[in-house]
Parts: C-alpha cells; structure tokens; sequence
C-alpha cells in the first residue's frame, strides 16, 4: 500500500513538475519566496484591525503561537520522524527533478512547511475574515494552493507533502481559532 502510494506520489510530482517554462519558472519561484507576500500579510493584518479594532492584538498573538507550532511542528513531528528525501535530494530523481536557480532546501521534505503555514493562516483567518467579506475564503485559499503547487513545481516536494502539510496546517489553524475563540467567551463571562 505504502508503496503504491509512494509511486502515485512520484509519478504525480514528475507530471507536475515536469510541465515547465521560462514565465512559470520565474512566477513560482517568487511565488514561493515568503518576503514577496509581506504585502498581503499587511493587508489581512488592516483587515483584522478594521473589523476587530483592539481585539486584533489578540488575534495577532494567536497568529504569532499558530505559525510557530506550525512551523515548528511541520519540521519536529513530521520531516524529522519520517525522513524522506525531497524529490531534488533523492538519487534516482536527481536527473529529471526540474530546479529553478539550483535551490533544493533542506533533506527533508515530508511534509512542506510552506503549505503548513500558509494553509493554517488561511484557516485562521476564514474564521475572523470569511463571513465578513464574500470572497475571502475562496481567495485565500486559492492563495494557499498556488503557494503549495509552487512547491511541486520547484521540485522541492512531492505532492503528498504539500496535500498532507496543508490539511496538517488547516487543522492546526482551525484548533488555534477555535481556542482563541473559547478563550475570548470565557474572558467575557
């Protein structure tokens, strides 16, 4: 079973990753670049601000804690318990792994940090943001997808690292609003 899967997970990122050009090249590999989306961050942060006002600090705070378990859990629970190689690590895929700029990241690659972090904001942020604007919920998480095939297409991680590192990031930002939102009833009572 496991190894069915693994070969589906290869198969897949080799489709995937194969279908290349010049123009995506260069839109993926900023897409993947954290600091591109400091923009976007401010904008949800004056989104929060403006519908939250002060409560927002605590929002923030709660942001703060999810993206450091996040972070940290993606690397501590899952890239240094199961160890498997990123496809641009792994011998036999080296030959065909398309790279942009060389850039392979750590050893580890299961599970994608980038599609943890990025998936848990969004669904924290659903819970603040989505019944407040219309489109939100759909945008940013088309956000978090494009983030993660980014990810594919560098060839720095299977597919089922990014599909588990964003349901593994989406429940972790669902438990955290959830706290959050608990914790705020209980301050008010």
């Amino acid at each position: 079973m496991i190894e069915t899967l693994t070969q589906l997970d290869t198969e897949l990122f080799l489709a995937l990753n194969g279908a290349h050009n010049s123009f995506f090249d260069s839109l993926m590999y900023w897409t993947s670049n954290k600091r591109v989306w400091i923009p976007l961050y401010l904008f949800f942060l004056y989104l929060l601000f403006k519908n939250y006002k002060w409560e927002s600090i605590g929002i923030l705070v709660s942001i703060i804690v999810l993206i450091t378990l996040s972070d940290q859990l993606s690397v501590h629970l899952f890239k240094e318990v199961f160890q498997r190689l990123r496809p641009c690590h792994e011998p036999e895929l080296q030959s065909v792994v398309h790279l942009i700029n060389g850039k392979c990241g750590g050893q580890f690659g299961f599970v994608s940090s980038h599609a943890t972090n990025t998936f848990a904001l969004a669904v924290f942020l659903i819970q603040f943001l989505g019944k407040r604007y219309c489109y939100f919920t759909p945008l940013v998480i088309l956000w978090a997808v494009i983030v993660g095939y980014s990810r594919i297409y560098l060839g720095v991680h299977y597919p089922g690292d990014v599909i588990v590192g964003a349901a593994f990031g989406a429940l972790l930002g669902l438990v955290i609003s959830l706290l959050y939102v608990r914790i705020r009833k209980l301050k008010r009572t």
